[in-house]
């Protein structure tokens, strides 16, 4: 086919079998059949959920995607229309320069609209009939503890919020800090600052106090809003202490913020024991709530910025993404929609934190413009056992539940029982997100959590796109267990190779895309030329993503890590999470975490860090076994050179493997393991130090 044949890489999910083509080399199932094997290679919508879903078979997505790529500004602006607009957008819908030889990089969708994205989450959802609808069911650290706001009552809350900030000088454009737990008050913050045009940064409240000063610094906030502790499982962390060290830091850097809006957290600390700074600090509980319940929309431009998320780059300064308002509010909602076949009846919860991505996407703005039931919950998913994740579907009865997989892998580790002993027959889509999911943990999520009835959105996307961009839509193709599938709407990826050349068919290379999409973020805060060295100078008229993929001869996409994540192996490329895949499908392996050492003869060699299954003695034969299982499923290139031990892998709060501590454990670069305050357990970093020899 021509390579400017758009639809290419999709057209192939015609070809695929059906469940009932005995003569395949893919093995199929429906939803309803357990996964017996390895070798069911896909797994088909039940008819029963294939008709009521919103894209219902291969041919109507292929109708849709295929205008979403011819006419983006046409296909957007249709959906966009379903939005409350104060004015409407120039034309055309989208402009855009993604080749930086051309001029400077830029993206803009419906420059010249003005709206307000918490007008369109909250005020729009009243109007239509959902006042007394449940907008967030609230669960504390503690069981027991719970809540619950309707979206006319978050609506008042988040009034009382935006006229404190106003009252406090508050103006469009000024930037507010939020350094809070899962409580309800920290999407009641974000949609406040939206509320009034105030662009929001959300640090996640697991940062220590120097990582916290580098964002204030950066982006110079009027307000930092915070509480005064959090408990999580049975211990109390002391996040006002952790603000105040990060302010006195910020002074010293020339800014100071004038205002520390404290909530009183009362399960984890009373006000008496909170240090205080009188003339800054200010209790939420004593304030806030004095103010109106209404509170004047400021209407925006669809281009103004509405939050900065900071992620960590390889230089070690943050990278602050920023994402305006009206691109992001059409993505965000419509992926939502399409992604977990979202239905108004569903009760939705997303694990994630908000002071990451997923949870500014898929907690707060994806859901609520969508008028969804979302779970918020404060705690962590094994406290006080590893059956708390399904106690709590079972209690708010929650039919879509998106998780990462690496709380997929660390449950799998404990007693099936812990799953079992809930009935969890509330549940109809499950979703992964945050790093691929090896097919051995997809399988078990699917068989045992989801009783082999419940697709699995199997998400890939970045801080940097605002939402999905590979993504099953759950209704309308077969899934294989592992990949995400297909591109959403509008999103064209491509993979090259080093040269940046386009490869057709089944290929391995550098994932890219082709064009923008409503949700891609428009700069670095303050650093458009790194903006545009990182993202559009690797190869030139194509965004670089960062990640290796895999494209199989069915047109599937495999992501196969970040490119630094890529082990060059005597000129074998090996995904560090393909290796990890092969480690995990062993039976006594209950997680893996794969980097690249330096080797005198192959220039890489692989180092494995692996958690035996609870109970599995450490030994030399499967030490072997191990290396075995590598060998036959990628070949002898891929063979681990070293197998560390480790009964917990480093990782922060929200689950995510910090390979940078691995890569300095590996490298024995003991003195430069940086920064370990974020992580959940430090003390892991120890115990794997102690076992390198072993």
């Amino acid at each position: 086919m021509a390579t400017d044949n758009k639809l290419r890489h999709v057209t192939s999910m015609l070809e695929l079998p059906s469940p009932a083509d005995q003569n395949s080399a893919l093995h199929a199932v429906i939803l309803g059949e357990a996964l017996a094997s390895e070798e069911n290679d896909l797994v088909f919508p039940s008819d029963e959920f294939a008709r009521q879903a919103h894209v219902s078979s291969p041919q109507q997505y292929l109708e849709m995607y295929k205008r979403s790529v011819e006419d983006p500004a046409g296909f957007w602006s249709d959906i966009a229309s379903q939005f409350y607009w104060k004015k409407k957008w120039d034309q055309p819908a989208c402009s855009e320069n993604f080749d930086f030889r051309k001029g400077n990089i830029s993206i803009q969708w419906f420059k010249g609209g003005l709206t307000n994205i918490c007008y369109n989450c909250l005020d729009r959802n009243i109007e239509s009939g959902n006042a007394d609808k449940i907008a967030i069911y609230w669960e504390g650290n503690d069981p027991g503890f719970e809540d619950s706001l309707t979206y006319s009552q978050l609506l008042d809350r988040v009034c009382q919020l935006s006229n404190y900030l106003k009252d406090v000088g508050v103006k469009k454009g000024d930037a507010v800090v939020i350094y809070l737990p899962m409580l309800m008050e920290l999407p009641i913050a974000m949609l406040a600052c939206a509320r009034i045009g105030a662009v929001h940064s959300v640090v996640f409240a697991g940062f220590s106090s120097e990582s916290l000063a580098q964002r204030i610094v950066d982006c110079k906030p009027k307000v930092v809003i915070t509480c005064n502790a959090v408990k999580r499982g049975a211990k109390a962390i002391h996040l006002k202490d952790i603000v105040d060290a990060a302010l006195a830091e910020s002074a010293k850097n020339g800014i100071s913020v004038d205002v520390c809006l404290t909530y009183e957290n009362q399960t984890a600390l009373k006000r008496e024991g909170t240090k205080w700074q009188e003339g800054r600090d200010v209790w939420w509980q004593d304030f806030v709530p004095k103010y109106p319940t209404t509170c004047e929309v400021e209407w925006v431009d669809a281009e103004d910025p509405l939050f900065l998320l900071y992620t960590s780059g390889s230089t070690g300064k943050p990278k602050g993404v920023l994402h305006t308002t009206g691109g992001y509010m059409v993505y965000s909602a419509t992926t939502f929609k399409y992604a977990f076949d979202y239905k108004p009846s569903d009760v939705y919860w997303c694990t994630a934190d908000c002071g990451w991505i997923t949870g500014h996407s898929y907690v707060t703005y994806g859901p609520m413009l969508n008028g969804a039931s979302v779970v918020v919950f404060e705690g962590t998913p094994t406290y006080p056992d590893a059956g708390r994740c399904w106690d709590i579907v079972d209690k708010f009865k929650v039919s879509i539940f998106y998780t990462a997989p690496t709380l997929v892998r660390s449950l799998m580790r404990e007693s099936d029982e812990h799953v079992t002993r809930y009935s969890r027959k509330s549940l109809r889509v499950l979703g992964s997100v945050g790093e691929p999911i090896n097919p051995s943990a997809w399988r078990w999520f699917f068989n045992v959590v989801g009783d082999s009835r419940c697709p699995i959105s199997d998400t890939w996307w970045q801080t940097e796109t605002g939402g999905f961009m590979i993504t099953p839509l759950p209704g309308a193709w077969p899934q294989k267990p592992g990949s995400a599938t297909f591109p959403f709407f509008g999103v064209q990826p491509v993979i090259v190779d080093e040269k940046g050349v386009e490869i057709e068919g089944e290929c391995n290379g550098y994932l890219c895309l082709k064009s923008s999409w409503p949700g891609a973020f428009r700069t670095l805060y303050g650093d458009h030329e790194r903006y545009e060295t990182t993202y559009f100078k690797p190869f030139a008229g194509y965004y670089f993503t960062g990640d290796g993929c895999r494209r199989d001869k069915n047109g599937y996409h495999w992501l196969t890590g970040r490119v630094d994540d890529v082990i060059n192996v005597s000129g074998h490329r090996i995904g560090t999470a393909e290796v990890e895949s092969a480690l995990v499908s062993h039976p006594k392996c209950a997680e893996a975490a794969v980097v690249g050492v330096e080797h005198e003869v192959k220039g890489q060699g692989i180092y494995a860090f692996v958690t035996l299954a609870e109970g599995e003695p450490y030994s030399e034969e499967l030490r072997k076994s191990l290396i075995l299982t590598v060998r036959k499923q990628i070949g002898a290139f891929a063979a681990p050179d070293k197998i560390h031990w480790a009964p917990g892998l480093p990782k922060t709060r929200s689950g995510k493997i910090m390979r940078r501590i691995l890569r300095k454990i590996a490298s024995k670069q003991l003195d430069e393991l940086g920064d370990t305050s974020t992580l959940a357990e430090p003390q892991v970093v120890e115990q794997l130090i102690e076992l390198a020899d072993c």
